[in-house]
């Protein structure tokens, strides 16, 4: 039997209005230690984003998920944070803002496969 790791996540959100806390789930962060795993997944609905926020920049939406999958993946030109070990890149951004894109709380459970929970979880919670 394979033994289950423990892993982290937090749902990505876009939240326009900070102040109206009203936001759309648009990715998953997952982190398993074990697996020396970390990564994000996106989708972005422009016609939802458009509907839900007409003010918003998608543009610079666009570049804010593109940064945090640079930093998420380690990418040597992202700069430091993304130079960090992966446990403290998944700190980093998960930590609690104030921006237009924002994690959840992060979650525990536990995984045979880190990868296939992600696709599992941003199924179910991004869809």
């Amino acid at each position: 039997m394979q033994e289950q790791h423990l892993f982290e996540y937090a749902v990505i959100r876009v939240v326009p209005r900070v102040e109206r806390e009203e936001f759309i789930n648009i990715g998953v962060i997952l982190y398993c230690p074990k697996q020396a795993f970390l990564q994000a997944r996106f989708k972005l609905d422009v016609a939802r984003m458009a509907a839900f926020c007409s003010e918003l920049d998608i543009d610079c939406l666009k570049d804010n998920i593109s940064s945090f999958e640079r930093i998420c993946n380690g990418d040597k030109h992202a700069g430091a944070i993304a130079r960090l070990d992966m446990a403290s890149r998944f700190r980093w951004l998960t930590a609690t803002r104030s921006t237009v894109v924002q994690p959840s709380k992060v979650h525990p459970g536990l995984c045979l496969d880190a990868e296939l929970t992600l696709t599992k979880l941003f199924e179910q919670l991004v869809g």
